[in-house]
């Protein structure tokens, strides 16, 4: 490993299962959104330069907020903290940070490269990849930031654990690395075939997900990197616009830009389920980028897609 600086007998089914309720939030184009671990909440970014937080309860908006006032200030990602404090918006040029609770910003920082993604722990913390291959990890709390280096491309996608401890990053160097928050010290790195653009860590950051541009796609055991397993992808290619574990991390579910909503089984990567999100009535694009899944407490899915549809769907 190179010198490091400070700085995710059971049958597939194949076939598309029923959903349960569908709701269309947003009208105008999209670029990212993230749905709270809870399912309760919708952080949405608009193509009108803004931001919008919805209560998926009530399926209200609850806070309407503007990333920054630089040009093309656009969130190209956001981020929930899992206990559902914090929130997160990343624009190529920034990073900002929201309180939940009333709405306030937090913080707002330049960024010395151009912003790929970001990831926020319960506490604030905020992990940035950027696309000079670098990672910043930033503790608004503490006013501490560390570069972390361990890539040598740039990096597609990031995730922290909830406690802000641990992070784990994947790059066009076709590495998955996790690594420590406050030193920036590697715990493990693997390597896939092609470029890393997608990865996810579990509540407690004891499982990792990674996978790359083609089909490969591992869970591992971060205490000591053995795998778990591959998910079984029987194509070609599978790249996953999301990943995420559930909470009782026994599942993975993962969205891709081809409007898949997938539930795989974390002990041998078997494919539990699969879905196909709706277009709208109106949609001129038949295509639908899945952006965020989450699971419900009652063995339900949910998942916003840039179709602007909010969809839950019964597990069988």
């Amino acid at each position: 490993m190179k010198k490091v600086f400070l700085l995710i007998f059971l049958t597939c089914l194949s076939a598309c299962q029923p959903k349960t309720a569908d709701q269309q939030l947003i009208s105008q184009p999209s670029y990212s959104a993230t749905i709270s671990e809870d399912a309760q909440l919708a952080l949405i970014s608009t193509s009108n330069a803004d931001l919008q937080l919805w209560d998926l309860n009530t399926k209200q908006q609850k806070y309407h907020w503007v990333h920054g006032a630089e040009n093309n200030s656009d969130a190209i990602d956001t981020a929930i903290s899992p206990n559902g404090r914090f929130a997160a918006s990343l624009s190529k040029q920034s990073v900002a940070l929201w309180q939940i609770s009333n709405g306030q910003s937090l913080g707002w920082w330049s960024l010395p490269a151009s912003g790929q993604s970001v990831a926020i722990s319960n506490r604030g913390n905020l992990l940035v990849g950027l696309s000079d291959a670098s990672v910043m990890s930033l503790d608004p709390q503490q006013n501490r930031l560390i570069q972390f280096l361990g890539h040598s491309e740039k990096i597609n996608r990031v995730a922290i654990s909830a406690n802000g401890d641990i992070a784990i990053s994947g790059a066009n160097d076709n590495q998955t690395i996790v690594w420590r928050t406050d030193t920036g010290q590697p715990l493990q790195q693997w390597t896939l075939d092609s470029r890393v653009t997608q990865v996810a860590l579990n509540h407690d950051a004891s499982l990792a997900f990674a996978g790359d541009s083609t089909n490969m796609a591992k869970i591992w055991q971060v205490s000591d990197g053995n795998l778990i397993s591959e998910l079984n992808i029987k194509r070609r290619t599978m790249n996953f616009s999301t990943a995420r574990f559930t909470n009782d991390s026994q599942w993975l579910m993962t969205g891709t830009p081809a409007r898949e909503v997938i539930l795989w089984q974390v002990e041998n990567g078997k494919k539990i389920a699969n879905w196909r999100v709706n277009r709208t009535e109106h949609a001129q694009i038949k295509g639908a980028v899945v952006y965020s899944v989450a699971n419900m407490a009652n063995q339900h899915l949910i998942s916003f897609s840039s179709n602007g549809l909010l969809e839950t769907w019964a597990v069988p």
